[in-house]
């Protein structure tokens, strides 16, 4: 299910530079303190506690203490999934450091039905953790992206069914029947992103869900148009925060 993933970190120690998600980004902190940056403020989540952001909200994530790793799990929910688990509407959410002993509830078992793939009970779930999220929301009017030329959305789609390709600054904006320098200046205002930036970053998280336990890492590397495996692993690493190779690691322990 594409609205819905889980990512699972242990002893992360880089920072994060500015990035945005196009889901809601909802952790769990295991251990350490995770630091969200944005708007210039700084909000901490220490361990036991949930945080949010939300899609399109440029933050970063700057190390709380670079002598204490960082332990989370992390679930991404789309927009339009949130907009079904709350009956329609479009919702926020203000609140970046949650202590509630309901929401760490359901956040872990998702979590574990997300962990085995077992969709059955996962769906099953899915309601009963926006219900203990819904104290924390509050309703939205416009979408979530605030992408509202029909050309931005086109482009993403373009993005999104070649992502393999060359994306090429001209080829996007002619995408959106604009200039090259027209289009990166509406494209920024608009995510918070370089086009370029935004395209990178989807690459990379395309070729993480490409990783299995036994993948060559120098073939998804080439796939998505990296020069070679260091580069696809310095870029894997500045937007998952750890190496690919530690995250096939992690799949094979899963085993």
């Amino acid at each position: 299910m594409n609205d819905l993933e889980h990512i699972s970190i242990r002893n992360q120690a880089a920072a994060f530079p500015e990035h945005y998600h196009d889901t809601f980004c909802i952790s769990l902190i295991r251990n350490g303190t995770e630091t969200i940056a944005m708007d210039g403020k700084k909000f901490y989540g220490e361990a036991g506690s949930i945080t949010i952001t939300n899609p399109y909200e440029v933050h970063a994530n700057p190390l709380a203490d670079a002598g204490i790793k960082l332990d989370f799990d992390t679930i991404y929910i789309s927009g339009d999934l949130m907009k079904y688990l709350f009956g329609g509407k479009n919702v926020v959410f203000r609140e970046r450091n949650i202590r509630d002993v309901g929401v760490v509830r359901n956040f872990l078992a998702l979590r574990d039905s997300l962990s085995v793939t077992d969709a059955g009970r996962r769906e099953a779930l899915l309601p009963g953790f926006a219900t203990s999220l819904r104290p924390f929301a509050e309703g939205k009017e416009a979408d979530y992206s605030e992408l509202s030329p029909a050309d931005l959305r086109e482009v993403m789609e373009y993005i999104r069914g070649n992502i393999t390709g060359n994306l090429s600054l001209e080829a996007l904006a002619r995408v959106a029947n604009c200039n090259k320098y027209g289009f990166a200046k509406k494209f920024r205002v608009s995510t918070g992103m370089s086009p370029m930036h935004y395209v990178l970053m989807k690459k990379i998280f395309a070729g993480k869900r490409d990783i299995t336990p036994h993948t060559e890492l120098t073939r998804i590397a080439y796939d998505y148009g990296f020069t070679d495996l260091p580069h696809f692993s310095r870029t894997f690493k500045r937007f998952v925060g750890i190496a690919p190779s530690t995250y096939q690691k992690s799949l094979l322990q899963g085993e």
